[in-house]
Order: C-alpha cells, then structure tokens, then sequence
C-alpha cells in the first residue's frame, strides 16, 4: 500500500520520504534523491504560507505593503527560516545563534539543483553561481551587504565551505582550498575588531576572486582590500576594541615571544588598547584564536622570519601608542620616554636617535634645501599616530597581497580559469555621529545601488525578450544624480575635498564646508545648516552637510574630513622606514617614494578609483545578491526588533528592489515543470500529455480559468503576473492531491494484492511438495531409529544383572541418565530438606557421594549469605538453643523472635547512671521486677549489662552491681515464668545475697547475661523449687507449680511462689 509522508527539515524546504528500497513512490515529481528522499518544489511550501510566510518576497499579495513585508519576514525569523528570495536576491537575517543547517548533507542536498527546487539558502545561490559559471562559461560574482552584525562575514564564509566540500577535489586543489579558508581567520585578526554593534566587525572591505579550472575545482584565489579603518588603531570609541591581532598577541603568544617583542600581558598597559576601555569580550576567546591564526599563517605559507618580522611590527605600533611626550619652554616636544624607542629601534630595525629625531621634527624641502622644523605636542602625537597608521594599514596591505601570492593560480597550461567574485563589504552606514569614513562607505553603496537596479532591470529586460515578451519599463528612482553629486570631477564633492586639501593657505574643514556651499549649494540632494530651513537646523549641526541617499538623509559633520582625505606622514618619517632591517616594511615603504615629488593621492580618490575598478570587475560577471539583515543591537536569538530591521529594509533598498522585481510577472515557471506539477488539475493533461508543452500548458491554463491579463505565455516559459493567481492554483493542487491519492491507492492495492497473491501461489506450490518429501523421509529415519531403540532397550533389560557388556550397556547408561535427571528435578532446596531419591544399585555409591558434596555445598551458599549481623544474631540463637532447648517450658516461642541489642534506649536510663558507669561500655539493658529479700515484694528495676558487671539500677542509683568473676550461677526454672535468681558468694560483703529477678523476655536476657559473663555452663534450670541465699546466713526458697495463669506472691509457708501456665508438654 502506497503510504505519503511529507518531512519539513530545518531550512523550511519540503520533502517526501523514499520507499523502503529507497526507491521514490512518487513518480510525477521532477527530481529523485534515492535515500534521501524526494524535493518538493518551492510552490508546495505556499501550502503553509499563513504559519511560515513565503520563501519569496515576489509572491506577497500585497508586494507595496511594507508591513507585510515585515510581516512575512517575522513569521519566517520566528521559525528559524532565516533566508527568504526577492527573485534571485537571497535576504539572510542573522539568528545569532547556530542551526542546524549547514552541514555536509544539507550541502548536498543543494548540489547541483535548480534554484527554486528547494527552500531559499546561501548554498542554493552558491551552488546557482557555481552551475552557471561551468555551463554558461562567464565569470560569477556573489555581493553580499549589510550593516555591521548582519552576518556578511559568515555568509562569505558559508560560501567558501560550500565550494570547498562539493567541488572536485585533488591534492593540489586541497592546498588552495585549505589556503582558501585559513585566509579567513587571519585577515579576521588583522582586519576585525569588536565594534558596539559587533563583536567580530570586518573594518575593511574585502572582494575575493575563487579561481575554477575547467574541470570545476578551485585552483586559486585573490583578494582586494578596500578602506581599511586605520583611525582604529590609534583610537576606539568607548566599549569597543581595536584590531584582534593585538589581544591574540598579549594573550595568546608565548612568554619567550612576548619578551623578546617586549610585551607586557596586559593590554591595560598599552595606549593603543585602553581607549575603548573593553579589553575582554565573553565572546572571544583571544587565546584560542591566537593558535587558530599561528596554524593559519603556516596553513597560508609564511615561514617563520616572516611571521617573526609581522609580529615585530605588530608590537612596534603597541610601543608607538607608548611614546609620551614632554614640553620644553619654547613649546617644542620632547620625548621622555627612551625606553619605547629602543624597543622599537630593535623591532623596526632602525637607528634608534634617527627615529627619535623624526618623532619630534618634519622635514620641508624647500627650493631645493632641507630644513628640519621642530613639532610641538600636538603636532608630535599627530606624527607618532600618523606613523601607527601608516605602519599597520602598509602593513595589511601586505598582508594581503601575501596571501594573494599563497592562492595565485600558477598553472601556465591552462590561463583562462573561471572566476567566481566574492564582495563583502560595509552596508549603508548612519550613526548618531557620521564622519569621513561613513561618507566613503555610503558612497560605495550608491555605486553598489546604481549596479544593482541598473543589472537587475537587465536581467528582467533580457528574460523578457528571450521569452517574446514585450518589455513595459519601470519607473525606478535612479540614483546617478547622487552618484554623481560625490564623484563628478571639478564639481563632485571629492573634488572639491581634493581642491580644498592641495591648496595653498590656510585650509580647514570649516572652508571645506563653506566651498560645499558655494559650489554644489542648490544641488536637491544636498543641504547645510547654513542652507537648510528653519525646521531642518534644529537637527543639523553648523559644522554638518546633509545628502539625500537612495536609502535616506545622513548627516555628516565635516570635522576630520581633510585630515583623513589627507593621510599624509611626514617625510622624514618615511625616510626612517625606508631605511628598516625588517623585510616587511621595505616593501611596504618604497625608496621610490622619496624620489617622488609628486603629492601622494588623496584618500577619497585612491577610494573612487578602486572602487569604478571595483565596478568594472562586477560589470564584467554575472551578479548574485544576498542582503544581511541584523535582527536587533543586542545579539540575542530569537529576538525581532522591527523598528531596527525596518531601517535597514529600507537602507538596504529592499522594497525598491521588490516593487522593481513585481514590476512585471511575479512567477515564471519552464513548461515542463508547471505541467509537471499542475497537470492533474486538468482531465485533458492527466496522466500525460502527449502534445507540444506550450499546447499542454495553455489547455491548463484555460481549464483553470486563468483571465488574459493574469498571465502570459513565452517561448519556453509560463508568466504569472499576481501571486493570488499562483496560490489559487496550489489550494486546487492540495484539494486535487485527497482524490488522487484515493484512486493511486485502490489501484495500487489490487495491483499489489493480485500480484501478492500469484507470488503466494505458486510458492505454495513448490514448498508443498518440497516439504512433503521432507516429512516422509523424516518419518521413515525416525521409526528406524524407535525400533532400534526398542530392541536394544529390551535387550538390555535381559541381561541386566550380568557385567557390563554390548548387550546392557545402552539400558545401563538410560538407568544411571533417568536416575540423574530424576535427581536433578528433585534436588532438596533448603538444608533442612533430608529428601533425596532412592538410586539404582549400580549407583548407590556415587550417590551417597554426590548427597555429601550437594549437602555441603548448599551450606557453604548458605553461610556465604548470611551477613555479620545475622550471624551473629545466630550465634545468640545458638547459645539460647544450648542452654534452653528441652529444657525451659517457652523456649520453643522465642525460637522465631530475634534478639535485640537492648530493650532500653539512651533516653530511658538515667543519665546520673550513664555517668556513674564512666568508660565501661553497655552492652545490653532490659527493664526487670527484684522481689525484696524480706516479704517478696515486687520492686521495678533496670538490669545493665557492661563489659565487666550486670547492673542493677533504681531510677538515679546503681542499687547493686554483680562482677561476672564473682558471679556463682544463674538458677531459672524449667516453667515458662521469667523469674530468675544470680547467685553471688556470701563472704562477698559488698553483696546482700542472691538476687531474684523477674524478665518478660527471658530467654534473650539469660543468653546475653551467659555470654557478657561467660557462664553458659553455669545457669541451672530446676524443677519444683529453687533456694538461694538471703544474706546473713539465711536461706529462702521460690516453689514453681503449674497454672492457668502467672502468678508471682508470698506463699503461707513464707516461700516465694511462682505459678506459670505450661506451654508445651514434654
């Protein structure tokens, strides 16, 4: 019987379980999986589309709503669907924890795939980038963006993992993939670092090219490095840190290495690292990491100079922050702190007094004349930072053409490798505080926005003609204008930067502001305070200029702008560098420098070039999209601040890139698979249809009632233009799946049963016959074997009597086995049990053996059970059985009580006693009645047994104590009363006489006063009457008579009188 079971995996995508072989029930589905399953296209998911939203934005009924779009993208975050398409533009909001998403089954579950075959993932547009370079033979790239948080890095990372494990692989390729992801972690160290928004930032921007060969396998990589935050070393803002690689190295690196670069492990001790006041994060683990980049640079190919002289310069810019500076009178600065400059002379290898020269003076060139100009303190640390800068960002640039080298593709056989482009860069950025740095990254992403439009609009435009589709064009905002207000030469806003920053005279970021004004002041996307009206100057500052983004307002505060744009180190600072032992630095400091005479480019127009070099490269291939989003400030899973996301929906475009995508056709679908899907909605088209798929599809269509103005038919392709279209067509598929389900079923059973039960059939058949003559020749062997038995059992029983011979000897063996199996069913089961069955003669003896050996062995168990209290309580039991058994009337009735250790606990006994008995331990104490010696009379007692005496005590007072040495007996009689008498010698004159006690537990108190003294052998048990001495000479007696009741009282004849009832006749 057919049975459909549908499983929803972590990424939200759809399938249908195998059959037990592995094999798919489901043969109309378009892709198999064998054991894992078959995939259920995209649109099955629309059946869930009211709890888990849709997996593509295109499809929201209401596409201008922005709170819908919110909305689908909530309900999606909330159950950890954390990827969601716009068309081809992947949208990932970073769950802040890990899911189970990303291991090597999910990888192939998305390998070789057609995009919207399977839920929305970073590996599906991976695995689309990588299929359309290898059939299609352009070169890809994948831009992903977002604001700091969002999950770039991890994404890119993502990427790289995906192609390391699926690609074809050798041990060449192994190499570069290893050198791949091990430049991750060491360009994290060196370009990251703990921001307020995120704990592992990238503070540079980062295109990497992935280098395929034809067979598939990445053979190579580069790297580009974009606007790296050099200001971060020398300064953070509170709570935040400054690049990794300084902490790994304090906290990680080894003592002998630390000492030799001169390092402290504290970085509270360092002015470089105090700043942001935030030197441990709970999520870093800077030890650790410190070994993972140690593994990575050998990984990458450094050897050990070069990681030795990285380092030196590492802690050189720790030691720069530490120079402090000290005034002399004049104003000039000195530097007071010699100790940071012969370290750094030993680290930078350099003459130490030439660096501390340039640290407190500049060098001008004039018509052709050196002259050197003392700094002041301001001017002094400007230098020293300026130096750290330049150092760390040279440095980084280094860095990574190093890593270029370790991934450059060398095979000569082969040039043209494809290319797979990798862009993680800085999203639109808007703080409280915007200054240059925010200024260049929003500009990359109006470069970024115009590229996007400008490529997805093509990609509409080019489907839409390869289809014969008239193309309608769309109304888009188009932000050239913007573009061009920052870059346009002689009147873009860089320029203008540069102008201000060349020319002679005093110039300032005020005069920057005020040149703005003049020169672009009517421009409608830009305003200042000084130009805006009076509503707009209450939030902007005298010292800001304003730009309207294609994401919205930003305020940037012009302080700082010409000396970042500047980043200029003074020449002499150079010299010194250029001059270095260390390897790095005289390739990051160029002599050619110093010949050089022309001004250095500024850094806005360094950023403006790269970044149109930046744009050619992306021209040039085949884009994908995926957009991050950071759910809220605080790092916390599952947490939705729509508010926030709601911002970065907007700076991200993402509503402008949707109302671009719906512009047209939500849906579009090949022939093949629409029908494939939908075919069963139609009588004409189901099972099959035999005709052209155009034919087959527009039969469908008009079946369905689709109107002419809901959807349009391509060369190759069905175009659906609303999604209500779409989604009434799925809630018809599931209705249809119920019917269809019941036909497959019946006829899947009476095919299945009818073919069950010709298989049973002429099974049947063979195992019959095949069985028969089985039992035949079975029964035949077993009378052969009976009759043999017979003859020799009758035989046997012949010549019993005679010796063992051929003819007895099977009768004999059947006796001696029936006698043991008897035996081994009747076994005694307790020791008790004397029963044993009665052997033949020939086994007498044996069997008197083995009763002996049984016997014994049943002992032995049964000793090694029993445990120290109860043998002990057995060893009583054994001494009460000694003394009493026969002999008193109730002893049979104590057999089965055991013995206690004492009938009174400590609070019972007074302690004034427990104190008079001092060291003496008590051993057992039992409550008695002592008839007086004069008149019989009846006085209640304590008896308390110790390791030297009995005891006997009234309420506070030890009223007589019984050494057991002088103790000469114990009479008792053989009634069933507990009157007892202790006999202690006359000449004892401590002693009173004999001493007549009465117990209710008699036999346990006579056994334990017997073995605390010692005198098993010495109580008597009489009959009649007992005499025992009352002191002084005298001499009274106790008569025992048999009763119906105990009675205990003076006699006439002044004997005591005792009348017990008899338990037991002996």
């Amino acid at each position: 019987m057919m049975e459909l079971r549908i499983q929803l995996i972590p990424t939200g995508e759809i399938i249908l379980s195998p059959g037990k072989n592995g094999e798919s029930y489901c043969h109309s589905c378009t892709k198999t999986l064998g054991s894992d399953g078959v995939r259920i296209t995209m649109e099955s998911a629309l059946t869930a589309r009211d709890r888990v939203g849709v997996q593509d934005f295109v499809l929201l009924e209401n596409h201008t709503s922005e709170a819908a779009f919110m909305e689908n993208l909530r309900k999606r975050f909330k159950e950890n669907l954390i990827y969601t398409y716009i068309g081809s533009v992947l949208v990932s909001v970073n769950p802040y924890k890990d899911l189970e998403i990303y291991t090597k089954n999910h990888m192939e579950r998305y390998r070789g795939v057609n995009f919207y075959e399977v839920s929305p993932h970073i590996y599906a547009v991976s695995d689309n980038s990588y299929r359309s370079m290898r059939t299609e033979r352009k070169d890809q790239c994948i831009l992903i963006s977002g604001e700091s948080g969002a999950g770039k890095t991890e994404a890119s990372k993502k990427i790289l993992q995906y192609y390391a494990v699926t690609c074809p692989a050798s041990d060449q390729v192994e190499t570069v993939k290893d050198r791949l992801l091990q430049s991750n972690p060491v360009l994290e160290a060196f370009g990251n670092a703990k921001t307020l928004r995120n704990d592992n930032s990238s503070r540079f921007g980062k295109y990497m090219d992935i280098q395929f060969d034809f067979k598939g396998a990445p053979v190579g990589g580069h790297i580009l490095n974009y606007l790296l935050e050099k200001s971060r070393v020398v300064h953070q803002n509170h709570g935040e840190r400054n690049f990794h690689i300084f902490y790994q190295l304090i906290e990680g690196g080894e003592e002998d290495l630390l000492r030799r670069l001169g390092l402290e492990r504290n970085p509270q001790q360092y002015q470089y690292l105090v700043k942001g006041n935030c030197p441990k994060v709970s999520s870093i683990n800077d030890r650790s990491d410190w070994k993972v980049v140690r593994k990575a640079l050998s990984v990458i190919g450094f050897n050990e100079d070069e990681v030795e002289e990285l380092l030196n310069i590492i802690a050189s810019v720790l030691h720069l922050g530490n120079i402090q500076y000290g005034g002399e009178d004049s104003g000039n600065a000195y530097i007071t702190t010699d100790t940071q400059i012969k370290y750094l002379a030993r680290l930078l290898g350099v003459d130490g007094l030439v660096l501390k020269e340039a640290l407190t003076h500049k060098k001008i060139i004039a018509k052709g004349e050196e002259l050197k100009s003392p700094l002041n303190l301001e001017q002094a640390a400007s230098a020293r930072d300026a130096l750290s800068k330049a150092v760390y960002g040279r440095t980084f640039t280094w860095l990574v053409n190093k890593i270029n080298v370790s991934l450059a593709y060398r095979d000569e056989t082969y040039k043209n490798a494809s290319v797979i482009g990798l862009l993680d860069i800085y999203g639109f950025e808007v703080f409280q505080h915007n200054s240059f740095e925010q200024f260049c990254i929003n500009y990359c992403n109006e470069k970024l926005q115009q590229l996007f439009i400008e490529l997805t609009l093509k990609s509409e435009q080019d489907e839409y003609e390869a289809e014969g589709i008239t193309w309608e064009p769309v109304q888009y905002f188009n932000n050239k204008i913007i573009c061009d207000l920052v870059e346009e030469k002689f009147k873009g806003i860089i320029s203008i930067l540069d102008e201000e920053c060349l020319r002679p005279g005093d110039a300032s970021d005020i005069t920057f502001l005020e040149k703005l004004e003049n020169t672009v002041g009517g421009h409608a996307h830009l305003t200042t305070h000084k130009l805006a009206d009076g509503k707009t100057r209450k939030v902007m500052g005298r010292e800001e200029f304003r730009l309207l983004h294609y994401a919205g307002e930003v305020n940037y505060n012009v302080n700082g702008f010409l000396d970042k744009n500047n980043d200029l180190l003074f020449r002499n600072l150079k010299e010194v560098m250029c001059m270095s032992d260390n390897k790095i630095l005289t390739q990051c400091f160029d002599r050619a420098e110093l010949k050089d005479n022309k001004r250095p480019e500024t850094a806005a127009t360094q950023f403006k070039t790269s970044l149109a070099k930046l744009m050619e490269i992306l021209m040039s291939k085949e884009p994908s999209y995926v957009r991050c989003i950071k759910p809220n400030d605080a790092k916390q899973a599952g947490r939705f601040d729509e508010v926030l996301i709601r911002h970065q929906v907007k700076y991200l475009g993402l509503m402008e890139n949707l109302r671009v995508r719906r512009a047209g056709f939500a849906y579009r679908r090949h022939y093949e698979t629409f029908l494939q899907r939908y075919k069963s909605l139609c009588p004409e088209t189901w099972p099959s249809w035999q005709g052209k798929l155009a034919d087959g599809v527009s039969t469908l269509v008009k079946h369905l009632g689709y109107k002419p103005e809901e959807y349009k038919l391509g060369r190759s392709k069905i175009f659906i233009r609303f999604p209500k279209t779409l989604f009434a067509t799925e809630d018809a598929l599931e209705t249809r799946k119920h019917s269809l389900a019941s036909k497959l079923q019946s006829s899947w059973k009476g095919y299945s049963q009818k073919t069950k039960y010709r298989k049973l059939r002429s099974s049947a058949v063979v195992v019959q016959a095949w069985w028969r003559g089985i039992l035949a020749c079975r029964r035949a062997q077993r009378r052969r074997e009976a009759a043999n038995t017979i003859r020799r059992f009758i035989k046997g029983f012949i010549y019993r009597h005679n010796e063992r011979c051929p003819e007895n000897e099977y009768f004999l063996d059947y006796v001696r086995y029936s006698f043991l199996m008897k035996l081994r069913r009747n076994l005694p089961k307790t020791v008790l049990d004397k029963s044993w069955p009665t052997p033949p003669t020939a086994l007498i003896e044996a069997s008197e053996q083995l009763r002996k050996l049984y016997m014994q062995n049943m002992v032995w168990s049964y000793c090694k059970r029993i445990n120290p209290e109860w043998k002990h309580q057995l060893e009583q039991k054994m001494v009460a059985s000694e003394i009493f058994k026969n002999k008193k009337d109730n002893y049979p009735q104590s057999v089965p009580k055991l013995f206690v250790g004492t009938r009174l606990n400590g609070e019972e006994i007074n302690p004034k006693v427990l104190q008079s008995l001092g060291s003496e331990k008590m051993k057992y104490a039992v409550p008695v009645t002592k008839y007086d010696r004069k008149g019989y009379k009846a006085r209640p007692r304590q008896l308390l047994l110790t390791s030297n005496s009995a005891v006997i005590v009234e309420e506070a007072k030890l009223k007589q104590r019984i050494d057991y040495a002088a103790l000469k007996g114990i009479s008792v009689s053989s009634l069933s009363d507990g009157v007892f008498v202790l006999h202690v010698p006359t000449e004892d004159k401590k002693q009173k006489g004999d001493v007549v006690l009465q117990s209710d537990h008699i036999i346990e108190t006579l056994t334990k006063v017997a073995i605390c003294a010692d005198k098993v052998n010495s109580i008597n048990i009489n009959q009649g009457s007992i005499t025992f001495t009352m002191g002084q000479g005298k001499e009274g007696i106790i008569d025992f008579t048999s009763g119906s009741e105990l009675l205990v009282a003076k006699a006439k004849n002044g004997h005591l009188s005792v009348t017990a009832p008899r338990l037991n006749s002996r």
